[in-house]
């Protein structure tokens, strides 16, 4: 599996010249829980931030996203509604995990992809507090089939209560 937060910061590289253009500040997720792009971080100050949508990816490594040319690069609308994992007024990292019958199952830390960078999120990774996650470690879900990103919550299905495991990510994934 890969951890979204092992994209940020990857280096975006031109194909067409072999130049840096970037680097990942952080991802957008599309209402069916799929990484439609990257935002790369601003380059100043007052610089606007630019996003490079996944269909444009030639490839997502380990070390680095590669993509044709600097024409897949956009001005990115910071207004938009689209969700991101870390920043904005839409991200989702630090919402909390509730079931349609009112539990919290912890707060959603980050998100994973398979390895074969299929865009859909595989899962969850969840944490319940600080002195939790020393003590038992963070938990997982996997995606379930009903989702929905709200306002101030992620709400999962009641079942989802007795889904959630100790954490544990295969590697072959």
């Amino acid at each position: 599996m890969l951890k979204a937060r092992h994209i940020i910061g990857l280096p975006i590289i031109c194909l067409q010249n072999g130049k840096r253009l970037g680097k990942v500040f952080d991802l957008l997720i599309d209402q069916d829980w799929q990484l439609s792009g990257v935002i790369l971080s601003p380059k100043g100050w007052f610089s606007q931030c630019q996003t490079i949508s996944s269909n444009d990816f030639v490839a997502c490594g380990e070390d680095a996203i590669t993509i044709e040319n600097r024409s897949f690069i956009h001005k990115w609308n910071e207004d938009s509604t689209q969700t991101t994992l870390l920043e904005g007024q839409h991200k989702i990292k630090g919402l909390p995990i509730i079931t349609v019958t009112g539990n919290q199952l912890g707060i959603l830390e980050d998100v994973y992809f398979s390895k074969q960078m299929g865009n859909k999120i595989k899962g969850f990774e969840i944490s319940e507090g600080f002195i939790s996650d020393l003590t038992e470690g963070r938990k997982w879900l996997a995606l379930p089939d009903s989702v929905t990103r709200g306002e101030e919550a992620i709400i999962v299905p009641a079942r989802c209560e007795e889904e959630v495991t100790e954490f544990f990510v295969s590697k072959e994934e």
